[in-house]
């Protein structure tokens, strides 16, 4: 293979128009598969959730699944879709070894959904609307594990094993229309769609959309155009990108990439990409099929999908609010910025903010303690915020036990890190480490008179007019109370003490 150095992004930018379309595959929380009744559940014995329709035997038929369709009619009205009169089902023909019929249940010319958009915020607050051209239903793959090689994909391997669990399971497949315009931001604007499509899906309740688990992934088609030129380039197609992050940097390197092979007087081949996590870059994977190749044809054992308009007006209605209205109002609501928004966002602690205040602890110390102590434990443990052992109900308690002053801040990250640690909950990590602020009157009073007496040196300075000195007699006190004082009240109790006005 011919190595090929990077075209510079700048010098990229300089002569060509990227261009974009953004494929994301969205695995449904349905209880059973699209088109039978095996169980969706995850991390089950290889092959136990199988059946003769999802293994493609003969003679077996398939049944729609209609929570499926209603997914799909969810996102289609949440993508400001129109929702078909009339669909129907194709088979997708290819083979795959993952692929148990030789063919896949798909949507062809006449998906459900259609003709939309979604309008996405980049981090300097721009909006950037990308049109959506189809969402449509499917259906998953198998999954094959290539055994005996050094990077796990099946060159190299001695052997491959085939687990049809997932096989089946229900997808929406939401394709963009061609992204122009974009420039230099496109990059961005790919992460921010994605970010965007994720949040919606989440707020519908129809998946939870966690990228790192496969429940939703992104394709990143790139092609670049001379400025000036209206027919699009070659693309490529960067397969299965699994995170925000690396959704930006498939679509920086393949635009570095393709300027680089036209600008050496090469030529781009339609083709699809393997991504590589350590490093950003992309590896060619197969020659891209067109879409006649794949042979599609109308699905002959399944009835046409032909929703009601009362049932889809019905979830309408039944819509909740969408992300980047709730982020707006809560925005407001919270008093913060937008650079202090985006953070809350990107650390995906919305909706732990927002069920902590629920939980009643006022949005600010939800906010503090998320975006403070809780982020920075996340982030040494290699975590998500949701992936904490601490649930929005125990944060709204250390914050209460903060506000009624039985704990300070520095008390309360040690109750945090004992919950963490799986030692109960607030008030028992409490209770088991003694943890509570010293408010006793007489025991603060004892711990104030050995302190001065202690620094007597710096007791008078106090007493000289010199109040400032005061915060070496606090330390001293915490010190001594083992940080279970209450600071402010210590410091209250020294001045009376040495006669000295606050």
């Amino acid at each position: 293979m011919t190595v090929i150095d990077l075209e510079s992004y700048e010098d990229a930018l300089a002569t060509y128009d990227p261009v974009m379309g953004l494929e994301v595959h969205v695995e449904l929380g349905t209880k059973t598969k699209m088109f039978c009744g095996c169980s969706t559940e995850l991390k089950q014995d290889a092959n136990s959730q199988t059946c003769p329709v999802c293994l493609g035997l003969p003679g077996a038929l398939p049944v729609v699944n209609e929570i499926g369709v209603e997914s799909a009619i969810k996102i289609g009205l949440a993508l400001n879709c129109e929702i078909a009169e009339w669909c129907r089902f194709a088979r997708k023909n290819y083979f795959y070894p993952d692929m148990p019929k030789n063919f896949q249940t798909s949507q062809y010319d006449e998906p459900i959904a259609f003709d939309g958009y979604l309008d996405v915020q980049l981090e300097d607050g721009e909006i950037f609307r990308v049109q959506i051209e189809r969402a449509h239903m499917e259906e998953d793959t198998g999954k094959s594990t290539h055994v005996g090689g050094a990077t796990g994909r099946i060159h190299g391997a001695s052997h491959s094993l085939l687990d049809y669990n997932r096989a089946g399971i229900p997808l929406i497949e939401i394709v963009t229309k061609p992204i122009e315009g974009a420039g230099a931001r496109a990059p961005e604007v790919a992460k921010a769609y994605v970010a965007e499509l994720r949040e919606l899906i989440k707020a519908l309740g129809v998946s939870e959309a966690r990228m790192e688990m496969g429940q939703m992934r992104c394709d990143v088609n790139l092609s670049l155009r001379p400025h000036g030129r209206e027919k699009f380039g070659t693309r490529s197609e960067t397969k299965n990108v699994n995170s925000l992050r690396s959704v930006e940097r498939a679509a920086r390197f393949e635009i570095q990439r393709h300027a680089a092979v036209l600008n050496s007087g090469g030529t781009i081949v339609q083709e699809t990409r393997h991504f590589h996590e350590e490093d950003g870059s992309t590896t060619a994977g197969r020659i891209k099929d067109n879409a006649e190749d794949y042979r599609y044809f109308p699905e002959p054992d399944l009835v046409p999908v032909a929703p009601s308009r009362d049932w889809v007006e019905e979830l309408r209605k039944g819509l909740p609010e969408l992300p980047r209205l709730r982020r707006k109002r809560l925005k407001e609501e919270w008093g913060v910025n937008e650079h202090d928004m985006q953070s809350i966002l990107n650390a995906g602690a919305v909706d732990l903010i927002v069920a902590t205040t629920d939980a009643g602890a006022p949005s600010d110390q939800a906010r503090k303690w998320w975006m403070g102590e809780l982020a920075r434990n996340a982030n040494e443990t290699g975590r998500s915020l949701d992936e904490l052992p601490v649930t929005p109900a125990q944060v709204a308690r250390v914050a209460d036990l903060v506000a009624s002053g039985d704990l300070n801040d520095k008390l309360a990250r040690q109750v945090l890190e004992g919950v963490l640690a799986g030692e109960g909950d607030p008030d028992t990590v409490v209770e088991k480490r003694g943890l509570k602020v010293v408010s006793d009157e007489g025991a603060l009073g004892t711990a104030v008179d050995e302190a001065i007496a202690a620094n007597a040196a710096i007791a008078d300075k106090i007493r000289g007019g010199k109040v400032a000195a005061a915060g070496a007699l606090v330390g001293a006190v915490m010190k001594a109370t083992r940080g279970q004082a209450d600071a402010a009240r210590v410091r209250e109790l020294i001045l009376e003490k040495l006669g000295v006005e606050g």
